[in-house]
């Protein structure tokens, strides 16, 4: 072996091996995940108390379970991956048999016995068709392609199954399970593809294959690195995101220094949360930063872009502050603030998102209460020279 070789196989080991890693976690995620999905929809029909809930369910299991990421919208969301997607219990149950999950499987059906028929009975419960081997297979409608269900358990994680079950078009939504897998798209590239119409642009294409193919080549690939960023592995796993996330980009390092300087302007804030994670319509949202201000008795959102302002951020953080207005304010609490920074290398800007501001007194006295524009223009100008 020469020196070439010993860092080849190096190299080789570690990228093989970690792969393997997030591949398993992923499967864990996906697994437990259709589970609950699974256990809600059966005491949804068949359990024994379950006139006791009603609509109340979801929030009643939450405040039980007290699991991390588990919440009310979580719970939601898992129940409509058990139902858009049933047939994935046949590949959940050959996991959980392979890695003799057997407490898992009996708690599922009550059936495990020692025998292998019996085992078999217990996969043919929890799946649905058996599919073959090819990636697209027909299902009733023979003009309609459905990705084999092995090909989803096994090459996609939860956080891109999540993104899958926002589209409620059956076709559409097999267009972009296809392409994801052959693709190997990255979560963030699933999302840019459904938000710019790439199934509707490859409908009115005349030749498709050559929009994908121009698609593939700029596309983000799924990394190990990128996978184990999801929310749901945070999760899953009890890290936190700053555990996992490396901080040397200029968004990041403005993020943490502005966390510094407004805390120490000593005017009211009180620091709550940053990368503050928000569930809207199955979809994970990240607010940069969160206060709470002790003198305006309000929430106030911080969202930093690196970039000229644009309609769609101020669009982004007024979503946010009417999440917060809805879900968050107590007995007590005026409406929620959003500040909006955006800066590039020759332009620097504040602005103010006052949408649910009710009285115009509220938005003076917070005027007179927040920075000035001018103190965050001093301070953006010398974190740019600084970094």
């Amino acid at each position: 072996m020469n020196f070439p070789q010993l860092a080849t196989n190096i190299q080789t080991a570690h990228n093989v091996l970690q792969q393997n890693a997030v591949r398993a976690i992923n499967q864990n995620v996906t697994a437990r995940n259709w589970l609950v999905g699974y256990w809600i929809v059966e005491f949804e029909q068949n359990g024994e108390d379950r006139a006791k809930y009603g609509d109340k369910l979801l929030s009643e299991l939450a405040k039980s379970i007290q699991i991390k990421g588990l919440g009310r919208s979580m719970l939601n969301l898992c129940r409509l991956f058990y139902k858009v997607y049933p047939e994935i219990g046949k590949e959940i149950a050959k996991y959980l048999l392979a890695n003799n999950n057997r407490q898992i499987i009996q708690s599922l059906s009550g059936l495990l016995q020692s025998s292998n028929n019996q085992q078999c009975e217990i996969i043919q419960t929890l799946s649905g068709k058996s599919y073959g081997t090819e990636l697209l297979v027909a299902n009733n409608e023979p003009s309609l392609p459905k990705v084999n269900r092995d090909k989803i358990f096994n090459y996609l994680s939860f956080s891109h199954i999540a993104e899958l079950l926002s589209i409620d078009n059956q076709l559409k939504r097999a267009f972009y399970e296809i392409e994801t897998i052959k693709g190997c798209w990255s979560v963030r590239e699933l999302r840019h593809q459904i938000d710019s119409l790439c199934f509707e642009r490859a409908g009115i294409s005349q030749k498709p294959e050559k929009l994908i193919a121009l698609i593939n080549e700029k596309a983000d690939t799924a990394t190990p690195s990128n996978i184990v960023k999801s929310p749901y592995i945070f999760d899953f796993l009890g890290l936190r995101s700053s555990d996992v996330v490396e901080e040397s980009d200029l968004e990041n390092l403005l993020i943490t220094h502005i966390q510094d300087f407004i805390l120490e302007l000593g005017e009211g804030f009180c620091f709550e949360a940053r990368q503050k994670r928000i569930l809207i319509d199955n979809k994970y949202f990240f607010v940069d930063l969160v206060f709470y201000h002790r003198i305006l008795k309000c929430h106030v959102l911080v969202e930093l872009k690196t970039q000229k302002f644009n309609y769609a951020d101020m669009a982004q953080l007024n979503m946010y502050v009417s999440y917060y207005r809805e879900n968050m304010v107590t007995d007590g609490d005026n409406a929620p603030i959003g500040i909006l920074l955006c800066t590039d290398a020759t332009t620097e800007m504040v602005k103010y998102a006052t949408a649910g501001m009710d009285e115009n007194l509220f938005v003076s006295k917070y005027l007179l209460q927040l920075p000035t524009r001018e103190t965050f223009i001093e301070f953006l100008n010398k974190e740019i020279k600084d970094i």
